[in-house]
């Protein structure tokens, strides 16, 4: 058995089915369901045995305790995170407690259950901490791709929060010699992507007839990983991984927001065009700049490739039509997320910003 946190998510929960999708080894799932956690993104697996949700939060050292105590895992993957940086600017509080103090909790948990293991389980037992590109700061144009030795410049309360935490990670192996891994990924899309973020967000308002709102000149880069790659390279590295590692995972799509939204109007002009005939980009709209917003990320994953042998099966162009066709095709679990606390969240953090 494995035990998956923050498994409930965006990342987490296409792990999850991923999981199960490729093993009959049972995954223990332990999600606080906070705002974005959302048990609809595993409806399929309702009744299927090999998968056990308990909603609790990572923080809690009893219950972590009690959980690792009772099912015995071989190996931790730790999704849980607060993770957005424009939540992170209005409320920086959450992201301390979640993502650092949160973290330090599970730690403890998953320490004193490795040093209470028999020693035959000791050795296989790993804690694979997933982290992000942006602790690493902001690239200028010509500035080569964050390496696992980049220096860590992080510049929101998210990305310094999630920096911390591997600082964390990283502190417990080299201190107490845990086992751990730590993966740093590039801006994910795809399936049950919450719709706050960049692409979800434009193919929902799109849809909707609303402004598809764009920060600043839109010109911000990012490299774009297709969560099933995301996916893939995590069982790479919890099966290949060595202790003490990190390894970058990206899609080798590094693209200018402004691109982003275009290529999404444009799968929706073909799939889903707008009864007036008209083009899905006269919806853009800019709006002015997020504070701190970071110019460029890239990721090179040239030591996950090399070292262990994983690479993207996806290019952007299949993975994102994938992942408009999903949205398309997924309309129900698009309408139930859009709570009224959503739509409060989208309005204070975009209309009040054209």
């Amino acid at each position: 058995m494995i035990l998956v946190t923050g498994g409930a998510g965006f990342i987490g929960a296409n792990f999850v089915l991923d999981w199960l999708a490729n093993s009959d080894e049972p995954v223990l799932n332990l999600d606080l369901l906070s705002y974005a956690g959302n048990l609809e993104n595993l409806a399929s697996l309702q009744g299927d045995k090999r998968h056990i949700f308990l909603q609790g939060d990572i923080g809690d050292f009893d219950l972590v305790s009690r959980l690792l105590a009772k099912h015995q895992p071989r190996a931790v993957i730790n999704f849980a995170a607060e993770s957005h940086v424009d939540r992170s600017i209005y409320g920086p509080e959450e992201f301390i407690q979640t993502n650092i103090v949160g973290t330090f909790r599970m730690l403890e948990s998953v320490r004193a259950y490795w040093n209470n293991l028999e020693s035959n389980a000791k050795p296989e037992f790993r804690l694979l901490h997933v982290s992000t590109d942006e602790v690493y700061g902001s690239l200028g144009k010509g500035d080569t791709a964050f390496s696992e030795t980049h220096r860590y410049e992080p510049n929101s309360p998210y990305s310094a929060s999630k920096a911390a935490s591997d600082h964390l990670v990283r502190a417990y192996h080299h201190t107490y010699g845990l086992p751990v891994l730590t993966t740093n990924c590039s801006n994910n899309y795809g399936p049950f992507h919450f719709p706050e973020k960049l692409i979800p967000l434009i193919i929902v308002n799109a849809l909707a007839d609303k402004p598809l709102p764009v920060y600043g000149d839109g010109l911000q880069i990012r490299d774009w990983l297709y969560v099933k790659d995301h996916c893939s390279a995590i069982r790479c590295v919890l099966a290949k991984g060595r202790p003490g590692e990190t390894y970058n995972i990206g899609g080798w799509n590094e693209k200018a927001n402004i691109e982003i939204v275009h290529i999404v109007c444009s799968l929706l002009d073909e799939l889903r065009p707008r009864a007036d005939g008209k083009p899905y980009k006269d919806q853009i709209s800019y709006v002015t700049d997020r504070p701190g917003h970071d110019r460029r990320y890239a990721i090179d994953a040239g030591k996950i490739e090399q070292e262990l042998g994983w690479k993207p099966a996806e290019t952007f162009e299949t993975g994102i039509r994938k992942t408009v066709t999903w949205y398309l095709d997924n309309q129900p679990w698009v309408a139930n997320v859009l709570s009224g606390a959503y739509r409060d969240w989208v309005a204070r953090n975009y209309e009040s910003r054209v």
